[in-house]
């Protein structure tokens, strides 16, 4: 699901796009961060895959590029900029301004369409490349603040590429539709995933799915039949039995 639509001119702040995308994705993980040049798949219909990413994000990152209030194509109604940005308004989903470099001024409402006006209103962040890492991160951490979805993901994220401790097991499965997935021997600490359920100090055999639960018991049939489980270090194994019992037709 898409969590922050990012909003650019082109030419005027489209690389400061390009790593603000890149940024948040490494930190809160795929599909939740869109940029249309990248996030519009071929034979996918631009206008409406805008406007709808637009309306179900809960933030739009407008980059503000040092000639953007300049530009005059923000008073054209077909302007791409210009209806991202109103459409973010009509649904009520937060607009943060990011002023990209020292030298790009804080937005004037006497400088814009009367419609964008609220911009300037509107607290800005800014993006420096000689202070990139910085400004990256406080933006993400204002980000993970307005969107609590971000958080936990950033959360999961974390827990997945923490190195397991020394004499551990940490299994990844990928997606299973269908069928049993067995975790064998000695679990420790907590069992979770992304959106799923989380067990806390796991003891003995668990169940976190809607099947059933599968102990690996043996099944044993027949007329006679030895188990043995671990090791067998005295005396041996035999089974004596007489005739065989006369099966009917109908005893399968």
């Amino acid at each position: 699901m898409t969590h922050v639509f990012i909003n650019y001119r082109t030419h005027d702040g489209e690389e400061t796009a390009v790593a603000l995308e890149q940024a948040l994705t490494r930190r809160f993980g795929e599909g939740r961060i869109f940029r249309a040049s990248s996030s519009i798949k071929p034979g996918q219909l631009f206008d409406e895959k805008l406007l709808t990413n637009v309306a179900n994000s809960s933030v739009l990152v407008a980059v503000i590029g040092r000639h953007w209030a300049e530009s005059p194509q923000l008073h054209e109604r077909g302007d791409w900029v210009r209806k991202e940005i109103l459409e973010a308004f009509r649904s009520t989903v937060t607009v943060m301004p990011v002023l990209v470099g020292r030298e790009t001024e804080r937005l004037r409402a006497s400088a814009l369409p009367s419609v964008l006006r609220k911009l300037a209103r509107l607290q800005s962040f800014r993006y420096d490349t000689q202070n990139a890492e910085y400004d990256l991160r406080r933006i993400g951490d204002e980000l993970a603040v307005e969107v609590p979805a971000l958080a936990e993901a950033e959360a999961a994220l974390a827990r997945q590429r923490q190195p397991a401790e020394p004499g551990s097991v940490h299994n990844t499965m990928g997606s299973n539709s269908g069928g049993t997935n067995v975790q064998t021997r000695d679990i420790t600490g907590d069992i979770g995933g992304i959106g799923g359920t989380v067990i806390r100090e796991s003891n003995g055999p668990l169940h976190t799915g809607p099947g059933d639960q599968h102990h690996h018991e043996p099944r044993l049939t027949g007329d006679g039949s030895s188990y043995v489980a671990g090791d067998q270090h005295d005396g041996g194994n035999r089974n004596t039995f007489g005739d065989v019992r006369r099966r009917r037709d109908d005893d399968r």
